[in-house]
């Protein structure tokens, strides 16, 4: 029989004691085992996922293998995807789609990024200047990523951040470490922020997502870090960039002159900025690519059409193709858009531990943390988010992909996490037909 199509709208305006109601009726979050507790967990896991994984979300999502309630109407998933661990998931109710092995304790590589960034953004505007000293760069991983940080120079909070969103530099990673008093003490406040989201898969061991002994994170978590700092104005924004300038070395110009060139980056995220085998993915608007020996290729994307926003997380593909995340990340956004509103889900993305703690009247800036613009500046200053270009529906594109005209934001006071509502993607992110 077709699953049931709901019979009413949601409407926009929600009482706080509602939405209250709402996030205490959500699971309880049962985690299998945190990594630190078992002698064997390691950056390289089992071959095969483990039989009992964390039920954070529902039970169906700690089982191993492909989770789907097919049913008459709703399109069967798409027969080449490869990757241990994806995902499939609403990112306004939070509903997950479908999924395959998502508790699974993976190597993450720099989608952990993506938790570095939810959890330090909030810290310093993005006007602060720092000048870079050599112990701030010392214990990077060999053959990191990097977006070319000279000791001795000064960069501003959003140079750094364009660095870690777009080049991945695990130099960059190191520098806002460093501001945030050490890698140990910045290690500490991710770990923390992963618990508060409630992603018990998640232990972290280095900041960049660089393979590191007993490091690891799953599908459905990284998940959860995507819908956490989505909901932020300057993650957004910087997720969102194609390209940018970034500051090069100081030299001496021809008349003795000190002169500090600049240097263009683009985004390693192909979905968005497009390569020779992968096309711009039309409604992509982030979030953040991996790729380490142990991990294999990571990926997390969110894209809007047709007025449903999803998330979609990619683990490991084992088809060795060029550009295999992306492909199967743009397969399982393609089926999810087709799925959505006709498949019964199969589990939820939870909400933070403090969203269930919401008190009327507080914190009414909508951001998931840190002050109502979600930081004290935007990462468009400088930089080049994605072009305007006409929806595929012919709409000019003179309005946000996610815009928020069309009412008052649903919004949980207190926890300050956004539920059921139209997510303020960047102004200048809109829905893009492919090349």
């Amino acid at each position: 029989m077709p699953a049931p199509k709901k019979t009413a709208r949601r409407s926009l305006l929600v009482t706080s004691a509602v939405l209250s109601s709402l996030a205490l009726a959500a699971p309880v979050a049962v985690a299998a085992p945190k990594p630190s507790d078992s002698p064997s967990a390691s950056a390289s896991p089992s071959a095969t996922p483990p039989a009992s994984m964390s039920s954070v979300g529902g039970a169906r999502l700690g089982r191993p293998g492909t989770q789907v309630n097919l049913a008459s109407g709703v399109p069967v998933l798409p027969k080449d995807v490869s990757a241990r661990s994806w995902i499939v998931a609403d990112a306004e109710s939070g509903d997950v789609l479908a999924a395959h092995n998502a508790h699974w304790r993976l190597a993450p590589a720099s989608t952990l990024k993506m938790l570095f960034a939810d959890t330090l953004l909030p810290k310093f505007p993005s006007d602060t200047k720092h000048k870079v000293v050599p112990a701030d760069l010392a214990g990077i991983g060999a053959g990191s990523s990097m977006v070319g940080i000279k000791e001795e120079e000064t960069y501003t909070v959003h140079d750094l951040w364009l660095g870690v969103f777009l080049r991945s530099g695990n130099d960059a990673v190191h520098v806002l470490s460093a501001m945030n008093g050490g890698v140990e003490n910045t290690v500490k406040a991710m770990n923390e922020h992963a618990e508060e989201l409630q992603a018990l898969d998640t232990h972290v061991v280095s900041p960049d997502g660089y393979d590191a002994e007993g490091q690891v994170s799953s599908a459905y978590d990284l998940t959860l870090f995507a819908r956490s700092g989505m909901q932020k104005k300057d993650f957004r924004e910087y997720a969102s960039t194609v390209r940018a300038k970034f500051p090069g070395q100081t030299k001496k110009g021809k008349k003795g002159k000190k002169v500090r060139e600049s240097f263009e980056i683009q985004n390693t995220n192909r979905l968005l900025a497009g390569d020779s085998d992968v096309p711009v993915y039309q409604g992509i608007a982030g979030v953040k690519n991996g790729n380490t020996t142990n991990a294999g290729a990571t990926f997390t994307g969110v894209a809007e059409r047709g007025g449903k926003v999803l998330l979609v997380t990619v683990m490991n593909p084992e088809k060795p193709e060029h550009n295999e995340v992306y492909k199967e990340t743009a397969r399982l956004f393609d089926w999810g858009f087709k799925a959505a509103g006709k498949v019964q889900p199969v589990g939820e993305l939870v909400p933070p531990k403090g969203a269930a703690q919401a008190k009327p009247g507080a914190n009414p800036s909508g951001e998931a943390g840190g002050s109502g613009d979600g930081g004290s500046g935007t990462a468009g200053t400088g930089s080049k988010p994605v072009a305007s270009a006409p929806a595929a529906d012919g709409s000019s594109g003179i309005w946000t992909a996610l815009g928020i005209t069309g009412g008052v934001l649903v919004l949980l006071a207190g926890g300050a996490f956004l539920v059921n509502r139209r997510w303020p993607l960047p102004d200048l992110v809109r829905r893009r037909t492919r090349p």
